[in-house]
């Protein structure tokens, strides 16, 4: 390997060759800690040393070596490498290093990490991902690298970068759309790049092997295969016969005979299933992993191991290992199970296996080796160090520490704040919750529950389409009186119930007179129906809206009854700006109506947590609603890596939501010793969950939505289909909020895009927890001009909030595309105009009494007349890390700075700032004592 010291190339080679034998030797697992959250591993070698390519969360390329050590850091273009592939382009004796990254380019490295070329196929800007690469090679031996991605073509290029020809999709492919949902449907005869891999022929040679797909989330697409330089496939699948969603793609061959087969991958939840694909025939054979841990969402990734004189298949799916014989015979089957998902597996030229970091926020690269004996207990018990044992530690001491905290004597009692995880038995079960039940009042822990739905007569009803919808997951068995024997009696011994009241997939799985009985016997009890994915899927929201969705909450709002509206997308800096919704906007509902989010495959988290919140402080409702689910990681189905068995990510999502005012929660508790912390801290009062009037970290300036613009919408609802990239399009038609369809995973953010300027986001990935350096700018309800209800019940929005807000608020208008004048003349272009509210943003940061910067979350509140609560989240959702926030002090003048639970007095740097540090995958809780 090639590394800058001042030994000779072949001296350093021999050296660790030496070393790797003596250090491997009877060691089945060795782990190596990078200090960066490691998505993707691949294995390359230089002067015939091997080393490890490795590719971090934030898009960083390293070179490791065996023995740990880090060679070289190669940071590209700051944004998420899709695809790695390593190989020795010009016969040098040295890999180079092929990445597809997510800002449209094709990166080629040098071994010593240097970047020799790049290839970006549209230089204007408007470059969706690259998604897959790989080297082929032609009877003459010329390699040929091969990229592809999102704009609908592949790529062959010489080993310089030079473009050789581009290939559209639209000349060979067979693929088709499928289903009803998207606004319009997209071309048949496309497809986007999945994978792209070479598979040897006898003279030498590869074949091109592509998967090819226009749906991630629920396309099985086709396998085309080329000759080197060909226009056309000689080869075509047809439809795929696989489980679901192809999510891996490995070539190999099992018998060392040069008969190659093709393992793929699902990407899924519960069906977890290795397809072992012939080249030369097209079939397929699959089998099908079952009662693999607990339900979730994980890719399989298949590889093979030697076993005597045989092989077995090896399928890393979740936290299990699962070996299985040739035959696929399910008696031979062996699941081990470990402790942690990880992020990628690679197989290098020796057969062990790198495991890149765990799932959970890990930082290590594992190398397991199978002809080791004590491989399978080492991967048992393998608990990584590094990240996660800081995170471990970490929590714990927050936990402690909470252990003799006192509420401070100026604050006030806690808000209640409601769970909907709580069946009785688990509650029986589980110490953290039964302690809280029964020392604290808050948070309030309502009975889950379900039934089977209810089979109603329909025939009546006007909408076809819902007279005749049904949810295929659901079995509609129950008579209403059986719907009422089943649900009612789950109020006895508890402060009220949560239970699903219907699905966008079928809003109707009881009749509205069912549910108005439920509240009626409720007789005071609260109840939370939860409600998710309600859209304009169909065409008809709005006849749903006027049928069931209005006279519900109008109803529950007289019974102590609040809609959960677990939404999805754009939904509430969208959808809800629709003139069927003006009722939600307008306040009739404030009681009811509870904003929260279903946000699977979404990459707009920063957007609807402003977009929920902004309804909140306008007061058109009264309270807002987070969500924490096993999918909430996944931002790409096809790389569906959502299997955290430490849900560190839930915990400071759970902390910043509840410190930004969050009073319902609809989680999924993975692992309730840890995430549990977040309940302890409201229950004791550590952490300060504040009325919209007591926040003061609201921007200034806050962004009002009109009638949103249909593209803005379409753009957001077509989340599955990946083939919508029109180039002219882009380039001519810029958008406040851009990049929402399935074409920009983890793609780069436009300069004008809000989510960069506002919120401190460079790409469309999973931004829960989002920094807003400059304060947290709000989408709200318009409040002034021809834009405005002014009749509306809620009123005006500053006589919800703070009274520093009072006269301060500045106000732009957006329809999602465009930005608008008060008065409705002026249209401005989203990628001029944004710099003025960009600016606007920046200078009414010195009317906050405080802002923070440092890529920490943070939330602001007067817990009293000389006190502020500040809430510093580290902000890494996926890659937790230690961070510094930077405070700095506007409008109020700083006497005493205490972290809450270790009592420490915290020091300003200067006269107006202080840097506080935030451990690594937790919190900061702040007092501020200030001059009144």
């Amino acid at each position: 390997m090639i590394f800058n010291f001042p030994y000779s190339k072949v001296f350093y080679s021999i050296c660790l060759v030496l070393c790797l034998c003596s250090a491997s030797a009877g060691e089945a697992l060795k782990s190596i800690e990078t200090g960066h959250t490691i998505m993707k591993v691949r294995s390359a070698s230089a002067d015939g040393a091997p080393f490890i390519v490795a590719s971090t969360y934030e898009g960083t390329v390293l070179g490791v070596r065996y023995d740990g050590s880090i060679g070289w850091s190669q940071p590209l273009s700051g944004y998420m490498n899709h695809d790695i592939w390593c190989e020795d382009l010009t016969n040098d004796g040295n890999d180079e290093i092929l990445i597809a990254n997510a800002d449209g380019a094709i990166y080629c490295l040098s071994a010593r990490g240097n970047i020799l070329w790049e290839f970006k196929p549209n230089e204007g800007g408007h470059v969706p991902p690259m998604y897959a690469v790989c080297v082929i090679r032609d009877a003459k031996q010329i390699p040929y690298v091969v990229c592809g991605g999102f704009d609908k073509s592949f790529y062959y290029l010489l080993a310089n970068g030079k473009v050789v020809k581009e290939v559209k999709s639209r000349d060979y492919s067979t693929i088709r759309p499928f289903g009803p949902g998207a606004s319009h449907l997209p071309k048949v005869n496309v497809h986007t790049i999945n994978f792209l891999r070479p598979v040897p022929q006898p003279d030498g040679s590869d074949v091109l092997a592509m998967h090819a797909s226009n749906n991630h989330m629920q396309g099985r697409g086709a396998i085309y295969q080329f000759k080197p330089l060909a226009d056309q496939p000689y080869m075509d699948s047809g439809k795929l016969q696989v489980p679901t969603v192809v999510g891996d793609f490995n070539v190999c061959d099992p018998d060392g005979d040069g008969a190659y087969e093709i393992l793929l991958g699902t990407s899924w939840l519960g069906k977890d299933a290795m397809t072992i694909y012939d080249p030369k025939t097209a079939k397929v054979s699959s089998y099908n992993l079952k009662k693999i841990g607990s339900a979730g969402y994980r890719v399989t990734q298949s590889v093979t191991i030697p076993d005597g004189e045989s092989f077995r298949y090896l399928m890393l799916s979740g936290n299990y290992l699962v070996t299985v014989a040739p035959d696929l015979s399910a008696k031979s089957e062996r699941k081990i199970n470990g402790k942690y998902a990880y992020n990628d597996v690679w197989q290098d030229a020796t057969g062990r296996l790198l495991l890149a970091s765990s799932q959970s926020g890990g930082s290590c690269i594992h190398i397991l080796d199978t002809t080791q004996s004590g491989w399978q207990d080492a991967f048992v018990h393998l608990d990584p160090p590094g990240k996660i044992q800081a995170i471990l530690k970490n929590t714990e001491e927050a936990r402690q520490q909470l252990a003799s905290f006192e509420k401070p004597a100026w604050e006030r009692e806690p808000i209640p704040v409601y769970s909907t995880w709580a069946k009785k038995k688990g509650i029986a079960k589980d110490r953290l919750v039964q302690d809280l039940i029964e020392h604290y009042d808050s948070p309030v822990f309502l009975n889950s529950c379900s039934s089977n739905k209810e089979n109603w007569d329909r025939s009546s009803m006007p909408s076809e389409i819902y007279r005749n919808k049904r949810d295929r997951r659901m079995k509609y068995v129950l008579t209403q009186q059986q719907v009422l024997d089943k649900l009612i009696p789950n109020y006895e011994d508890a402060p009220g119930i949560a239970y699903w009241v219907g699905h966008g997939n079928d809003p109707y799985m009881y009749q509205l007179e069912t549910t108005k009985k439920v509240l009626d016997a409720a007789n005071g009890k609260k109840t939370v129906l939860i409600l998710p994915e309600l859209s304009d899927t169909f065409g008809e929201a709005g006849y749903v809206i006027g049928d069931l969705f209005n006279p519900l909450a109008e109803y529950a709002a007289e019974n102590n009854a609040n809609i959960f509206f677990r939404s999805k997308n754009v939904f509430w800096q969208g959808d809800i700006y629709l003139p069927e919704w003006s009722n939600v906007v307008s306040g009739r509902f404030a009681k009811s109506v509870v904003p929260s989010m279903e946000e699977t495959t979404d990459r707009t988290m920063e957007l609807s947590l402003v977009g929920r919140m902004g309804l909140w402080a306008s007061g058109a409702v009264d309270a807002w609603g987070m969500r924490c689910s096993r999918d909430n990681p996944s931002f790409d189905r096809s790389r569906q890596h959502s299997y955290q068995r430490l849900p560190n990510h839930f915990l400071r999502t759970m902390v910043f939501s509840l410190a930004n005012g969050s009073s319902y929660m609809n989680n999924t508790y993975v692992d309730m010793d840890h995430m549990g912390l977040a309940l302890e801290l409201v229950a004791k009062g550590a952490l300060f969950v504040p009325k919209r009037e007591e926040i003061v970290s609201f921007s200034p300036v806050h962004l009002s939505m009109k009638t949103p613009d249909e593209h803005y919408l379409s753009n957001a609802v077509n989340h599955k289909v990946t083939t919508y990239y029109d180039r002219d399009f882009e380039e001519q038609n810029p958008f406040v909020f851009g990049r929402t369809n399935a074409v920009w995973p983890a793609a780069p953010n436009t300069e004008w895009d809000f989510s960069r300027y506002a919120a401190g986001v460079a790409d469309r990935r999973q931004h829960f927890i989002p920094p807003y350096p400059r304060g947290t700018v709000l989408i709200t309800p318009p409040q002034a001009g021809v834009f405005a209800d002014l009749d509306a019940p809620r009123g005006q929005m500053v006589d919800h909030l703070h009274p520093l807000y009072r006269d301060i608020m500045q106000e732009f208008i957006t329809d999602g595309r465009h930005y608008y004048s008060a008065d409705g003349k002026q249209t401005y272009a989203a990628d001029e105009y944004y710099q003025t509210v960009a600016a606007a943003i920046e200078q009414g940061k010195a009317q906050l009494p405080l802002t923070v910067a440092g890529d920490v979350a943070w939330v602001a509140a007067q817990s009293a007349d000389n006190h502020l609560r500040l809430t510093l989240v580290d902000s890494g959702y996926l890659n937790p890390q230690a961070r510094t926030a930077l405070v700095q002090f506007h409008a109020v003048k700083p006497i005493k700075i205490t972290d809450v639970l270790t009592g420490e007095r915290l020091e300003m740097t200067n006269a107006d700032s202080a840097a506080i540090d935030v451990p690594l995958g937790l919190f900061r809780l702040i007092d501020i004592e200030f001059t009144k």
